[in-house]
């Protein structure tokens, strides 16, 4: 029974996971506070590097930051596209061909001038 309960628990809920330029940091923390308030789990990035967290430029970093955003993607049941004034960088694309290649729903802030319909894979496997 307690089994059961605690699916029924997990399954309660919509995850999402906010994808975007880490320069638009405030849009980032709208949404999650939105979102959120809708009754979902929002998963976002953990540093904002356009938006002043240093960390981010040290040797590696960037890039265990990136895939651990996949890993972040996989966990969710769609993507949220932070694209403030259409706005889609490399990495960005390459998170939404990620999600769109593992079956996952992609929303968008704003609608994007050109939307993703086939699945690159351009990502980091």
């Amino acid at each position: 029974m307690f089994i059961y309960y605690l699916c029924a628990m997990i399954n309660e809920f919509k995850v999402i996971t906010l994808c975007g330029s880490t320069r638009f940091k405030e849009q980032f923390l709208e949404e999650q506070k939105r979102l959120t308030l809708e009754g979902n789990v929002v998963i976002s990035v953990g540093l904002f590097g356009q938006s002043g967290d240093e960390e981010v430029w040290k040797p590696g970093i960037k890039e265990m930051l990136d895939r651990m955003h996949l890993s972040k993607i996989d966990m969710a049941d769609e993507i949220f596209v932070i694209n403030v004034d259409g706005y889609i960088g490399e990495s960005t694309k390459r998170e939404i061909s990620y999600a769109l290649a593992h079956g996952k729903t992609v929303k968008y802030l704003e609608k994007p001038r050109e939307p993703m319909t086939e699945t690159p894979r351009n990502f980091i496997a």
